[in-house]
């Protein structure tokens, strides 16, 4: 079965620190594992909704294509970096390099992190690439689908 990613943002009011009755609305960016927008909508307001304190609004839900995600097993690595990389072959006809773009996330700790993570993941690949660009994203979390026993 085929993951589709869903990037989601919820928008809320934040309170500024633990003793001030100021907030300030922010606006976060989740990515969810899912079938549909609905069915991405709902698993969304279900994984946040815990960590929610008062009203919030799913302000937008897009889909996004992803070759691939690499999840970093460092407790510390706490952003994701958007990968677009050229996978490069040969045209046979006419001799010339043919390029397919795809992107990737990274979660990583920094920059470097991320460059050393994506070349690990990326030890055994076949074919040549080249990577064109590497950004740190705003996603906070992923989520997953776990089927339900």
């Amino acid at each position: 079965m085929n993951t589709e990613w869903f990037e989601c943002k919820v928008k809320y009011d934040k309170p500024l620190d633990s003793e001030s009755l100021k907030t300030k609305t922010v606006t976060e960016t989740y990515l969810v594992d899912a079938l549909s927008f609905t069915e991405a909508e709902k698993r969304f307001i279900d994984e946040i909704t815990p960590f929610m304190s008062g009203e919030f609004l799913v302000s937008n839900i897009r889909r996004i294509k992803l070759s691939e995600l690499f999840e970093s097993e460092n407790t510390q690595a706490d952003k994701w970096f958007k990968v677009k990389v050229a996978f490069i072959t040969l045209d046979e006809k006419s001799g010339e390099e043919k390029y397919t773009i795809g992107f990737m996330l990274v979660q990583a700790t920094d920059f470097k992190d991320a460059l050393r993570q994506f070349d690990k993941n990326m030890a055994g690949t076949l074919g040549d690439f080249k990577i064109i660009s590497m950004t740190e994203t705003p996603i906070m979390d992923i989520y997953r689908y776990e089927p339900q026993d």
